[in-house]
C-alpha cells in the first residue's frame, strides 16, 4: 500500500471489542462490572433527589438578585407572609448561626443582607404549601436596590473598590525557577482567552429537609462532600454537628461540586422554623445562577528555544476571574501557575498568576481546573514554535517532553510514572481516518451538518496535538484521608464507606475490591451519609485512590480474620491460602471448603483508612512538593473547517493515556470519552455570555451543550499500564486529564487547517474563517 493510501486508509478501531459473554460472569479487578444503579438509571426507575418525598411536605422557592452589583436598601416581606399557604420567609435577619459559607473560604453569604455581588445571589426564601405559591410569594418580597457598577473586568479588579472585605484579590503566585536573564534564539509570544464553562449536571439539583425530633435536622441532597455540607449547615443553624444529619440521595453524576450550598442551606433554616418537612428543586435557570463555573482565564505567554526547537524559558501571566466569591480559586490557580508549562522539561520559568473577586457569576471547582486553560495556551504557543521553525509539531513536542525523575517549574521531581514520549508516539502513528466523499449521500459529514450552507470545495482538513497533565488528590498540604468499613456474614460482603459515587465508579470498585480480596459474588455497597466517617469530597481521583485503598485494607483484615483460623488449624501460613469463587484452597489442596462454612455464621468486619504521602503548599516563589501524584494524556484532533462560514466538524480524536492500572475496562473507556466530549464543548460551544455580570440564556437553549450528533468518532488507541507505586491498585485519574487535553487539541487542528492563530476558547466562527486573496 502506498504512503497516500496509507494515510486515507479507513482506521479500525483500536479499543478491544467488549468480550463475549462468559457462562459465568467475571468479577474482581480488572473485569468490566456494570454499575449497580445502571439499570434503574437507564429505565427512568432510578429515584433522583428530585423525587424526594415526606408527609406535610412544603416546597420552598429563593428570591434571587436580578443585579451583578448593588447595595440593598431594604426588604419588605410583608406581602409575601400575608399570602395564604405560605408558611415562613427567611433573610440573613433569620439566620442563627453563621450566616457566611464556602467550602474553601467562608466569604459567601447565605442570603445578601447589605450588598449583592452576583447575579442571581440570594436573598430570602419562602416555604408554602405549593410550590407555585412559593414562587409567587418569592416574587411578592420587595427589595429596594441601589444598582451599582459592576466589576466585571479581572484586569480592573486590581485597582477598583473592594467588593469584598476580604478584598478582591484572592491569591497571587509569582513562581521563579531558574535565571530570568536567559533568553531563547526564538522566541514566540501569545495572548489567550478561555471561556465560562458550565458543569450542567445531569438532572435538577434538588434536596429535601426533614425537622428531627431533638431539635436538629436531616439534609436528602445530591452531595458530592457530605461531612463538609454538614458541617457548613450546622454553623449555619447555630447547631452542633451531630444534630445535623446529610444523607447522600439521588446522585445522577457530576463534573464539579454538584450542589451549591447556597441553595442546600435555606432548605433546614426552612424546615427548622415551619417544623415541616420543606423541598426545592432548582430550575435550570437557577442552576447556572447559583452553583460554580469553570474559571475564564486571561493568559499571556513568551515561550524561549533554541535553534533546535528545545525549550530554554517559558514566561507567562495567568489571570482567573473567580467571580464574587473564593471558592476553589486559589486551588484552581495553584493548578494553574504548577502546570503552565505543560509536560515539557523547562529550564527556566517564571510565571505569575493571580485569582480576583468580580461581579461575575462565582467561578470553583470543574474537572480539570487551571490545568485546562493553560494547556490551551502552552499547546497554542508549541504550535507557534513549530511554524516559525519549520519544525513538524508532534515533532517539537517530542524533543521536549517530560519524563519520570524530571523536574517540574515547582521544582518538585516527577516520581510517578510519566510515558509521555509513548503516548504522543501512540497519537501520531495512529493511522489517519478517511476524506470524506464528495457527494449528496455524504452531506451530513459536512461542517454544519445535513441541509448546511456549506460547499465542499471550502472544507480544509487540519491534524492537532496536545498533551495535558493534572494532579491527582488535594495538593499544597491537604490532608487526603478515607475511611472505609467491610462486613461480611451468611457469605454477603457489605462495604460502608461515605464516598460519593458521582458516576466515578466508586461504588463498582468498591464491589470489585471486595470480590478480588475475598472471593466473594455478592457485595453491597451502602448508601452514604454523615453517620459514617468521612471520606472526603468526590474529584481529582480521590476515591479510586484514597477511599479504594480503605477498602482495600479492611477487607484484606477481613480476610485475615477469615484464614488465620484455618491457616492454624493445618500449620501453614495464611500466606499459602487463596480464596476463589468463594472458596478457600490451601496450595497443597489438603484444605478446600466454602468462605460461608469457614465462617459458620459469624460476622466479621474491620475498618480502615488509607491517607497518602503528604505534600507542602508552594512557597513564595512557588516552589515545593505540593501534588501526590500526577496523569497525563495525548490527544491528536482532525477537523473539518469550513473556511468560508467558520464552522468545524472535529471528525476524531486519538486518545493515549497514562492510567497506571485499568480496573474496569468498560468504565474506563467511557469515562475517557466522556472527559473528551466534555472538552469538544469548551473548545467550539460551550461559554455562558455574562455580559455586564447578567447571565445570558441561563438555559440549555442558549448554553450550547455538545449533543451525541455533535461527539466525534473518539478512538482510545493507547492505555498505558505502568503503575504508580504509592497508588492503591497503581491506578490513576481517569476523567480530568482527557477533558485538559482535548480543547488544546482541536485548537491545535484548527490552527492547521486555517492557518489562523485560535487564541480564544470556544472558538468562534470568525476565528476560523480564511480570507482569499
Amino acid at each position: 500500500m502506498s504512503n497516500d493510501a496509507a494515510a486515507t486508509a479507513t482506521p479500525q478501531a483500536v479499543s478491544p471489542a467488549p468480550p463475549a459473554d462468559p457462562p459465568q460472569p467475571e468479577h474482581g479487578l480488572g473485569a468490566s462490572l456494570p454499575p449497580a444503579d445502571a439499570r434503574a438509571k437507564t429505565e427512568g426507575t432510578f429515584p433522583y433527589a428530585s423525587d424526594l418525598w415526606a408527609e406535610g411536605l412544603l416546597w420552598a422557592a429563593l428570591l434571587r438578585s436580578p443585579h451583578a452589583h448593588a447595595r440593598i436598601v431594604s426588604v419588605d416581606t410583608t406581602e409575601a407572609h400575608a399570602m395564604p399557604g405560605v408558611r415562613a420567609v427567611v433573610t440573613a435577619a433569620d439566620i442563627p448561626g453563621d450566616a457566611g459559607h464556602g467550602r474553601r473560604v467562608h466569604d459567601r453569604p447565605v442570603f445578601a443582607a447589605d450588598l449583592v455581588r452576583h447575579h442571581g445571589e440570594p436573598i430570602a426564601a419562602v416555604a408554602a404549601d405549593h410550590p407555585d405559591t412559593a414562587r409567587m410569594a418569592a416574587a411578592a418580597i420587595q427589595v429596594e436596590y441601589e444598582v451599582l457598577e459592576p466589576i466585571t473586568d479581572p484586569e480592573q479588579a486590581f485597582a477598583a473598590e473592594p467588593l469584598h472585605p476580604d478584598g478582591n484579590l484572592i491569591r497571587h503566585i509569582p513562581l521563579s525557577y531558574g535565571d530570568p536573564e536567559v533568553t531563547g534564539e526564538v522566541v514566540v509570544e501569545g495572548l489567550y482567552r478561555i471561556g465560562r464553562q458550565d458543569p450542567a449536571p445531569i438532572g435538577a439539583e434538588a434536596g429535601l429537609a426533614v425537622p428531627r425530633p431533638d431539635g436538629g435536622v436531616e439534609l436528602y441532597v445530591a452531595s458530592t462532600d457530605p461531612h463538609t455540607d454538614r458541617d457548613l449547615a450546622a454553623a449555619c443553624y447555630g447547631l452542633e454537628p451531630d444534630r445535623v444529619k446529610v444523607v447522600v440521595t439521588g446522585v445522577p453524576g457530576a463534573t464539579a461540586d454538584r450542589e451549591d450550598p447556597g441553595f442546600q442551606l435555606p432548605l433546614g433554616l426552612l424546615a427548622l422554623k415551619t417544623g415541616c418537612p420543606v423541598k426545592l428543586t432548582a430550575t435550570r435557570e437557577e442552576s447556572f445562577l447559583g452553583h460554580a463555573h469553570r474559571h475564564p482565564t486571561l493568559l499571556r505567554y513568551r515561550h524561549h528555544a533554541d535553534a533546535e526547537g528545545r525549550l530554554v524559558k517559558v514566561e507567562a501571566q495567568i489571570l482567573l476571574d473567580a467571580g464574587a466569591y473564593a471558592d476553589a480559586s486559589s486551588e484552581s490557580l495553584a493548578a494553574a501557575v504548577s502546570f503552565a508549562c505543560g509536560p515539557y522539561v523547562v529550564p527556566h520559568a517564571f510565571i505569575e498568576g493571580w485569582a480576583v473577586r468580580t461581579n461575575n457569576p462565582p467561578s470553583g471547582h470543574v474537572r480539570g481546573e487551571g490545568a485546562m486553560q493553560v494547556c490551551a495556551a502552552y499547546e497554542a504557543q508549541m504550535d507557534k514554535l513549530a511554524g516559525k521553525l519549520g519544525v513538524d509539531p508532534a515533532e517539537l513536542r517530542l524533543r521536549n517532553v517530560l519524563a519520570t525523575g524530571d523536574l517540574l517549574p515547582t521544582g518538585q521531581t516527577v516520581t510517578c510514572p510519566a510515558p509521555v514520549a509513548e503516548l504522543l508516539r501512540a497519537v501520531r502513528d495512529f493511522p489517519l481516518p478517511a476524506l470524506p466523499k464528495d457527494t449528496p449521500e455524504e452531506e451530513w459529514l459536512l461542517p454544519g451538518g445535513p441541509e448546511g450552507a456549506g460547499e465542499p470545495g471550502a472544507i480544509r482538513r487540519g491534524v492537532g496535538y496536545a498533551l495535558g497533565m493534572v494532579h491527582m488528590l488535594g495538593a499544597e498540604g491537604a490532608d487526603e484521608v478515607s475511611t472505609a468499613t467491610v462486613k461480611v456474614q451468611d457469605g454477603v460482603a457489605t462495604v460502608i464507606c461515605a464516598a460519593v459515587d458521582t458516576g466515578q465508579g466508586f461504588s463498582t470498585l468498591a464491589r470489585q475490591i471486595v470480590q478480588e480480596t475475598l472471593g466473594l459474588e455478592e457485595v453491597h455497597v451502602a448508601s452514604v451519609d454523615t453517620d459514617q466517617p468521612p471520606a472526603g469530597p468526590a474529584c481529582r481521583g480521590r476515591h479510586t485512590w484514597v477511599s479504594g485503598g480503605a477498602v482495600e485494607r479492611a477487607a484484606k483484615m477481613v480476610r485475615t480474620q477469615l484464614l488465620q483460623p484455618l491457616a492454624a488449624k493445618f500449620g501453614m501460613s495464611t500466606e499459602l491460602l487463596q480464596i476463589t469463587d468463594g472458596k478457600i484452597t490451601s496450595y497443597d489442596g489438603v484444605l478446600s471448603t466454602t468462605v460461608t462454612e469457614a465462617m459458620d455464621g459469624k460476622e466479621l468486619w474491620a475498618t480502615a483508612q488509607c491517607r497518602p504521602h503528604p505534600t507542602e503548599p508552594l512557597d513564595e516563589t512557588g516552589q515545593g512538593d505540593a501534588f501526590v501524584g500526577l496523569a497525563f494524556c495525548a490527544i491528536r484532533a482532525v477537523v473539518d473547517v469550513d473556511v468560508e462560514m467558520g464552522s468545524v466538524r472535529v471528525v476524531e480524536l486519538a486518545v493515549a493515556q497514562d492510567v497506571g492500572r485499568v480496573l474496569n475496562p468498560a468504565q474506563l473507556r467511557a469515562r475517557i470519552e466522556a472527559g473528551v466530549t466534555q472538552g469538544v464543548g469548551a473548545a467550539l460551544t460551550e461559554n455562558l455570555r455574562t455580559p455586564k455580570g447578567l447571565v445570558r440564556h441561563p438555559d440549555l437553549t442558549g448554553y450550547a451543550l455538545p449533543t451525541a450528533l455533535d461527539a466525534p468518532d473518539i478512538r482510545i488507541v493507547k492505555l498505558v499500564e505502568e503503575r504508580d507505586v504509592v497508588a492503591p491498585f497503581g491506578a490513576k485519574a481517569a476523567s480530568a486529564v482527557p477533558v485538559v487535553t482535548s480543547p488544546a487539541a482541536v485548537a491545535s487542528a484548527v490552527r492547521a487547517a486555517t492557518g489562523r492563530p485560535v487564541n480564544r476558547l470556544p472558538i468562534r466562527p470568525q476565528a476560523a474563517v480564511v480570507q482569499e486573496g
